[in-house]
């Protein structure tokens, strides 16, 4: 049977609707439903997840819990808890219940449904709210993670008294000061178990971190995959990097285990790696503990190698340290005898299966983005999604094609043209190949102006997956053929094509910019190839300013979001220090400001012509809006066509419907006004 992308599946699916033919636009996007990571029954009958609908009238998502069951072919899904006036999230079935988080009543809690139905009842009293949970496998007990003051004994909230005249100032003694989009206010992401009985969990719990000060789940991006429980629910395994002076500095996460009836103090099982260890997963026969380990300190982009200990022996193994590319989610088979891992792979991110005997790789997915993976006895389930298909669940079972089991969104995608997307690759900076893509409006004729698109991370991959930020549909729904380039320091082709921006930040990714439009151009004559606007975010904020240094006549206009201006003042303002100095050499500013200076886009200011649109956020302490502000302010003082737009509550993303909604129309906009469309 010839395997079919997500994409072309989707089409499919939608083909049949009877509804006039229309381009992509951001309300749709905004107004797609968004499922979430789901949890499978250990029987594998059953499917459940949460899935998030726009309350554009309160700019918010809300979500409730579907199921699905497996055992029925064809079946559809089914609302397990839709209450529409909260929000029901983190779906977790063990036994015949599904445990589930709300803020019904007005705060947030640990509900219990069971799977077949019925009516939801609260299992947890304690107050001053929490971040996240899991149940043991037993079900005897639960870990939950909330925000609380190192040395917290349970989640019980301290009684504060405040002094009526005191000032308003915080006041720090070391970094961090704040973090992603948030001052540090002195309290810490930790883990408190509570007995879990047919009654319920009452009860504030007990800390089981003991005298370590750190977050985990790791701050800010870290969640539920940071923590496992063991089979026999005895033991729970958690990462976490150790707070103090280094916290800035280092990347440095270890992996402890601690008994979960807090009986004595977690112990540190990988200090021996000084770089970040993280995603513990017990094997279901209790024998094995695996996750993924780098190598070098500093570092956060560095290869993710899948690592698993004996537990009885601590022998270790280093599974995936032949292959070149990075582990990024890890599930272990039912049997224990192999994992299931996702990896980016020349701008796909597939399913792949690992040996646990002797580490050899399966390919099992070949397009598109595999965004979560549940094992069950009957195959693997996992969300998928692509540049043209956001996210809908599969099963993957023995060699035939994926099955798909949901099209979430067909509906609201009947009668919507999608693009079609083609893929190219050319020799680039030091002789390496190098990919892009292009996306066509669909039922073009003519020429189409270019969204030349710029990733971030640096070390990220302009890749076959959904986005609901920057998604080239939407851009291509609007008239543009969207070309993006996986350039030096892009992930998905091994560690030393992602390693090779490191001091080399307006080297060779500019290079490889450069010919790559060429390349594009010439090999696409439907892209109008002097009619180009540039734009990017975070990294590619900041070469939208290189650019405009030093390549200030290729195109018409400028978008650039959350791009460092200044190399300088970055090296001071941002949060994640270990980030910016990697990046430069290793060194702090002061102990070479060359290194920094040599690709600083301030220092060509003189040079800058081309109109340019500049966004920030002003909850953005990844790239502080001040940088923003410079830039506009450079272009005014040059007497540069510019637009600026603040968001005062969005951070380093723009995340609230209403705001993303402005953010397209503004982009969107503006590239109109200097393109060939808006001459038209």
């Amino acid at each position: 049977m010839k395997s079919l992308s997500v994409a072309s599946l989707l089409a499919i699916a939608v083909a049949a609707a009877p509804a006039a033919a229309r381009p992509l636009t951001i309300d749709d996007v905004i107004s797609l439903s968004r499922v979430g990571s789901p949890t499978v029954s250990a029987n594998g009958r059953w499917l459940v997840w949460a899935q998030r609908e726009t309350d554009l009238a309160a700019n918010k998502g809300r979500s409730d819990l579907w199921k699905l069951d497996l055992s029925r072919r064809g079946a559809r899904p089914e609302k397990l808890v839709a209450d529409p006036a909260v929000s029901e999230s983190d779906p977790q079935i063990v036994g015949e219940l599904v445990y589930f988080s709300s803020d019904r009543g007005g705060e947030d809690a640990i509900w219990a449904v069971p799977v077949t139905g019925g009516a939801p009842r609260r299992i947890t009293d304690f107050k001053g709210g929490f971040n996240g949970f899991k149940v043991a496998p037993t079900g005897d007990r639960l870990v939950v993670w909330a925000d609380r003051m190192p040395g917290a004994p349970s989640l019980e909230p301290p009684m504060v008294k405040k002094d009526p005249n005191a000032g308003e100032a915080r006041t720090y003694d070391q970094l961090f000061v704040r973090h992603w989009d948030r001052w540090a206010d002195g309290t810490r992401s930790q883990l408190f178990v509570l007995p879990l009985a047919a009654t319920g969990a009452p009860g504030n719990g007990k800390a089981i971190v003991g005298a370590l000060v750190g977050d985990t789940p790791s701050r800010p991006f870290g969640g539920g995959e940071e923590i496992a429980w063991s089979p026999d629910g005895k033991t729970i395994y958690f990462a976490m990097r150790e707070a103090g002076r280094i916290e800035p500095l280092s990347t440095n996460l270890d992996i402890f285990e601690a008994p979960a009836d807090g009986s004595r103090a977690p112990v540190n099982v990988t200090a021996d790696n000084k770089a970040t260890d993280n995603q513990p997963v017990v094997s279901p026969d209790g024998r094995k503990l695996a996750w993924f380990a780098m190598r070098r300190p500093g570092y956060e982009a560095d290869r993710q190698v899948l690592t698993v200990r004996d537990l009885a022996t601590g022998k270790t193994v280093s599974l995936t340290e032949r292959w070149d590319r990075s582990v990024g989610s890890i599930a272990w088979a039912p049997d224990s005898k192999s994992l299931y891992v996702t990896a980016e792979d020349t701008q796909e991110n597939p399913l792949w299966r690992v040996d646990a005997q002797n580490g050899q790789i399966t390919r099992l997915t070949q397009e598109g983005n595999v965004s979560s993976v549940n094992v069950t006895p009957g195959g693997v389930i996992v969300a998928m999604n692509s540049l043209t298909a956001p996210d809908d669940f599969w099963r993957i079972a023995g060699k035939g094609a994926p099955e798909r089991l949901t099209s979430v969104n067909a509906a609201k995608l009947a009668g919507v043209d999608m693009p079609e997307v083609a893929r190219f690759s050319f020799k680039g900076a030091n002789g390496d190949t190098v990919w892009g893509y292009a996306v066509k409006p669909y039922g073009l004729t003519g020429k189409a102006p270019i969204a030349y698109m710029v990733h971030g991370g640096p070390q990220g991959s302009s890749n076959n997956s959904w986005s609901y930020r920057w998604n080239p549909a939407v851009f291509a729904g609007a008239g543009y053929g969207l070309v993006a380039i996986d350039f030096h320091g892009s992930t998905g082709y091994g560690q030393a094509f992602t390693d090779a921006i490191r001091n080399n930040w307006g080297g060779w990714p500019l290079e490889d910019l450069k010919k790559g439009l060429a390349a594009a151009t010439d090999k696409f004559p439907w892209l109008a190839a002097d009619d180009a606007c540039a734009i990017g975010a975070s990294y590619g904020g900041y070469m939208m300013n290189w650019i405009e240094g030093q390549w200030p006549d290729r195109f018409k206009c400028i978008v650039q979001h959350d791009g460092v201006f200044d190399a300088r003042a970055m090296a001071y303002e941002t949060e994640e220090l270990w980030f910016d100095e990697w990046e430069h050499g290793g060194k702090a500013y002061y102990e070479d400001p060359a290194a920094f200076e040599k690709w600083n886009p301030v220092n060509y200011v003189d040079k800058w012509k081309t109109p340019m649109l500049v966004i920030t956020g002003e909850r953005d302490f990844r790239i502080p809006y001040t940088q923003g502000i410079a830039a506009f302010t450079a272009l005014q003082r040059r007497d540069i066509p510019s637009r600026l737009i603040v968001n005062p509550n969005e951070n380093h993303w723009v995340l609230k419907p209403r705001n993303s909604r402005q953010w397209y129309g503004e982009v969107i906009g503006w590239m109109d006004r200097w393109t060939g469309k808006g001459a038209r």
